[in-house]
């Protein structure tokens, strides 16, 4: 298996990846903190710096661009304000397409202001955040111009990923005009929601952390069969073709629909471990990175088990860092170099168990 992923890693630089979604920058403000204010009871920040981060959206485009994608693309919204315009020089400076963009100026750049000091032999720590954002679904005017985008673009892809973080550019039109063209262009199509998983339906895959997954369902998946019961039935619900249900120090788990022409046959559950619970310092962006990995892996080629452990092993490592990170497949390929041997064997093993 290992072998194998290597070869899935090599190949990450011939995939074209277009992501439509609630684009987003983090604003990301670092300085030394040592005293009060005497105006009122807060803590005086000197600035230090301020790092202008992909979010949302932004971050799974990101991710995929980090790992040598041969193109990588964004369909979205954005305002018509200061904070478009760095978020323009951030899809730039990163090596994203940014045609699919729609300036709306109803709305504001959605943007995440962190604020984050440190004292004298201390670590750096969050102190505040600022949100810029409007929840409203974009107009029927936006919503065209969107549509026209994806149409436009979708041809020249591998797979398209709606990214969803419930800020109006995913309206149900948008979602059925990505599944349609997915279908018409052969294209796998990846989903990453935080809003109900059945409007979705059809998808290749769905990546749902649990918190999604319970609040899907109306119930806890607070043990391992509640995790397989109700991963199987999210997945009859949602009529995708897989779910990955991320469940962060328990690591994932992966089910396979058995199709509506092996009715007879049961669906396919893989757990697969964390490959990392020592160095955890942020899990901030973690789901993007798994799933722009694991769909720019399935464009280019990789069996959906491996495009899986893929996805984890890149979480692995951005975990390890602040903020929303990415990772690069020379990172990959030493993260899975220092992966034992006996893990990928066990979750081959496992795999190749299961009912088919």
């Amino acid at each position: 298996m290992k072998t194998q992923l290597s070869a899935d890693i090599q190949r990450l630089n011939q995939g074209r990846v277009l992501v439509v979604g609630d684009v987003a920058i983090d604003e990301m403000t670092y300085g030394p903190t040592d005293r009060l204010s005497r105006e009122a009871p807060v803590i005086i920040l000197r600035h230090d710096r301020t790092d202008i981060i992909l979010g949302a959206a932004g971050n799974a485009v990101h991710n995929i661009a980090k790992l040598g994608a041969k193109r990588a693309a964004v369909v979205g919204v954005s305002g018509k304000d200061y904070y478009c315009t760095l978020l323009l020089d951030a899809l730039e400076r990163d090596g994203i397409d940014a045609t699919g963009l729609v300036q709306d100026e109803s709305r504001p750049t959605t943007t995440k202001t962190r604020i984050s000091g440190v004292a004298n032999h201390s670590v750096t720590q969050q102190i505040v955040r600022i949100d810029r954002e409007s929840r409203q679904p974009v107009s029927a005017a936006i919503e065209n111009k969107l549509l026209d985008n994806i149409t436009q673009l979708a041809p020249e892809f591998d797979a398209i990923l709606l990214s969803d973080y419930d800020l109006g550019v995913m309206t149900q039109p948008v979602i059925d005009h990505c599944r349609v063209l997915a279908q018409k262009h052969g294209l796998v199509l990846a989903v990453d929601s935080q809003k109900e998983l059945s409007l979705f339906g059809g998808a290749t895959i769905m990546t749902p952390n649990q918190p999604e997954a319970e609040k899907n369902l109306g119930h806890a998946l607070d043990t391992v069969e509640k995790v397989e019961a109700g991963g199987k039935k999210l997945l009859q619900q949602t009529g995708a073709q897989n779910l990955l249900i991320t469940r962060s120090s328990e690591g994932m788990s992966l089910f396979e629909s058995a199709g509506p022409e092996t009715p007879q046959k049961t669906e396919q559950v893989t757990h697969i471990p964390v490959f990392n619970r020592s160095d955890v310092f942020d899990v901030t962006g973690a789901g993007d990175t798994v799933v722009g990995t694991l769909t720019l892996a399935m464009a280019t080629g990789a069996n959906l088990i491996n495009a899986c452990v893929l996805g984890n092993l890149a979480a692995s490592i951005v975990v390890t860092r602040f903020g929303s990170a990415t990772t690069s497949t020379d990172e990959l390929q030493d993260a899975l170099t220092a992966l034992p041997d006996e893990v990928l064997n066990q979750i081959s093993a496992q795999h190749a168990a299961q009912p088919k």
